[in-house]
């Protein structure tokens, strides 16, 4: 690895885990099939068959479609998809789809949703790999909060109900196609569980949008990449809200309790939108997180392309210095007061691993909500439940002398401020 004062990119010396034989030979095979002609991704076909799904014609307004041209036109000239990726990609694009016609439909014919109100969300926003998953999970045990599990993510029509929530057939349905990952890789169930009734982030539940960099966490789209910072976030925040509206509307608790790392560096437009969230940030040794989420990402690129970090997607969370300006920026809003008392929770990752708790109590306290006994109760007992390792497993590697002092300089602001403890 190397190490200099540019600090190291994992990325260069990451490698994928053999494929199971059967997704080799199929992605050998590529060639045999002519998959280009076999699982077609333009425009004409994907949005032929989701409407002959669905028998619906109304996509909604017509800023996605530019959106979506140009993802759909990157991923052909730049991701390098395999057979896999591609019948993958075919497959969630045609649901995304899906998605917009079904919800569309919905709020035509039932325009009371809209009048729906998103009030005090509490979001968990800390960088991927600081222990936002399992904190999102104990969380979710409190009552008081409506989460977003996979099921109603990849199937959301028609809106879930309380009275039929735990037993809706739409669970088996995506337990059955989330899990192909873990067939496809199946390393992934060491890095991240997947599953129909789990909680999702609200990355899932973007993609219909089209709009996001969540796209760039799953293909190596650099053009995709520039036209998305050229774009307003607010239409995929207001996406966000348009989806929350729906899936409170027959079944609605106290707070939505949301995950979100992808739009750690997009708070204050969040707050534009969402100008009473309640924002969690979780905080851990950036130097060890940075392994874990190259081993997560990789893999995650894998499972479509042979050539998984061609295109250079995600230097601002892998190269030290980018991901020093994020973190730049959470102390600007803690200190200017967008991040404002009462509406911000800091937590260290060390922090929960050793005092669950406390730092349950102080979050709670943090951010002003209520907190009762039986809940607390049932957070620890769901910790207590997980199995060892609960808090993640990943062998980290320590950099060498030189480049483990250069990324602490890189840090040591952020870690000085937030008061985040080294690991290496």
């Amino acid at each position: 690895m190397e190490g200099n004062s540019d600090g190291r990119d994992r990325r260069k010396t990451w490698q994928p885990a053999p494929r199971p034989e059967w997704v080799a030979r199929l992605n050998d095979e590529a060639d045999v099939f002519n998959m280009r002609s076999v699982v077609p991704l333009d425009e004409n076909s994907l949005l032929a068959e989701a409407r002959k799904n669905t028998g619906l014609s109304d996509f909604g307004d017509d800023g996605w479609l530019q959106h979506f041209r140009v993802l759909l036109k990157a991923i052909e000239e730049e991701a390098n998809l395999n057979f896999m990726g591609r019948l993958l990609t075919r497959c969630e694009f045609i649901n995304y789809l899906e998605i917009r016609l079904n919800l569309q439909d919905y709020f035509k014919r039932f325009p009371e949703i809209d009048e729906q109100v998103i009030k005090e969300p509490v979001m968990l926003l800390g960088h991927g790999r600081t222990g936002t998953t399992i904190l999102h999970e104990t969380l979710g045990e409190d009552p008081q909060f409506r989460i977003v599990k996979r099921w109603e993510a990849l199937y959301p029509a028609p809106p879930p109900e309380a009275s039929t929530y735990r037993s809706d057939p739409r669970i088996a349905k995506a337990d059955r196609f989330i899990t192909v990952f873990d067939r496809i890789t199946p390393e992934w169930k060491t890095m991240h569980k997947y599953g129909g009734e789990l909680p999702v982030e609200c990355a899932e539940y973007l993609y219909a949008c089209f709009l996001s960099n969540v796209f760039v966490f799953a293909f190596q789209i650099p053009s995709y990449a520039k036209y998305l910072a050229t774009q307003d976030p607010k239409y995929t925040i207001l996406w966000h809200q348009r989806v929350l509206k729906f899936l409170q509307w027959k079944y609605r608790k106290e707070h939505w309790l949301l995950k979100n790392p992808i739009w750690i560096d997009l708070i204050p437009q969040v707050l534009e939108v969402y100008p009473d969230a309640k924002i969690i940030l979780t905080h851990r040794d950036p130097v060890v997180v940075a392994d874990s989420f190259v081993n997560v990402m990789g893999t995650i690129f894998w499972w479509r392309t042979d050539d998984p970090w061609a295109g250079g997607m995600l230097d601002d969370l892998v190269i030290p210095e980018l991901r020093a300006r994020a973190q730049n920026n959470l102390i600007k809003w803690m200190q200017d007061g967008t991040l404002r008392p009462g509406f911000v929770s800091n937590v260290l990752y060390q922090d929960f691993v050793k005092d669950p708790e406390g730092t349950i109590r102080r979050i709670y306290a943090d951010l002003k909500l209520t907190l009762t006994e039986s809940a607390l109760g049932r957070m620890l007992a769901y910790l207590s439940a997980k199995p060892k390792g609960k808090f993640g497993k990943f062998e980290y590697g320590r950099p060498d002398d030189t480049a483990l002092a250069a990324e602490r300089r890189v840090f040591r602001d952020y870690q000085k401020y937030f008061k985040v403890p080294d690991e290496v």
